[in-house]
């Protein structure tokens, strides 16, 4: 075969790249996955009833806040993994920051809580369901999630998976805040963020199997 007839061959059929693929993935990715979230709360757990005196409420917003920034920082780590040979860079500075920032604050409202009033502040009323019902309302956007993820084209499958995982619970974290009762910054430190990690953990198992390519 001449060396023009060859390059004709490669060159024919050939479709431009579509640079909006990854962009759209996720978008239709989070609104599904979210949308179901909302819609396992509704019907698993309900809303808190006090919702609109916590709407005008600046530390229900600060609570929303931290979910919102691990998910923004997940979703640009997320975009990066879900192409060939990248890897987070650093991405992971975003993602520690609003953690450690949370923790600073847990810290903080510790240190100058009474004694009696410290483990309350931490473990408040429901510590042992929180990390489980953020994990249940994560399952819509990790299928989403992974969905948006497979059909791209990452390559480090078990960081892509926890990534994934990590996006996915934090959405479901956003949204269970509209059911959580705790208003207490040492209690979001501990159990949002197991609950943000059990699904990470998950992906991260579960990356090598459901993201080959």
């Amino acid at each position: 075969m001449k060396t023009n007839d060859m390059i004709s061959m490669l060159a024919a059929n050939v479709e431009p790249v579509d640079y909006g693929v990854l962009a759209r993935r996720y978008r239709w990715a989070l609104l599904a996955g979210g949308l179901g979230s909302v819609l396992v709360l509704l019907a698993t757990f309900g809303i808190r009833p006090d919702i609109g005196t916590m709407l005008v409420t600046p530390l229900f917003w600060a609570k929303v806040a931290f979910p919102v920034c691990v998910a923004a920082a997940a979703l640009l780590g997320a975009a990066r993994l879900s192409r060939p040979g990248m890897l987070m860079g650093r991405t992971w500075l975003l993602l520690a920051t609003p953690i450690a920032l949370v923790w600073l604050g847990a810290v903080y409202t510790l240190v100058v809580a009474p004694s009696p009033e410290r483990l309350p502040m931490v473990f408040g009323s429901s510590w042992r369901s929180c990390p489980f019902n953020i994990t249940v309302l994560s399952v819509p956007t990790f299928i989403a999630v992974f969905w948006a993820m497979k059909g791209l084209a990452p390559t480090h499958l078990r960081k892509a998976g926890a990534i994934a995982g990590l996006l996915a619970s934090s959405v479901a974290s956003i949204a269970y805040c509209l059911h959580c009762p705790e208003m207490e910054v040492p209690f979001w430190a501990v159990w949002y963020l197991i609950g943000m990690l059990i699904p990470a953990a998950l992906g991260a198992l579960l990356g090598p199997r459901l993201l080959r390519w």
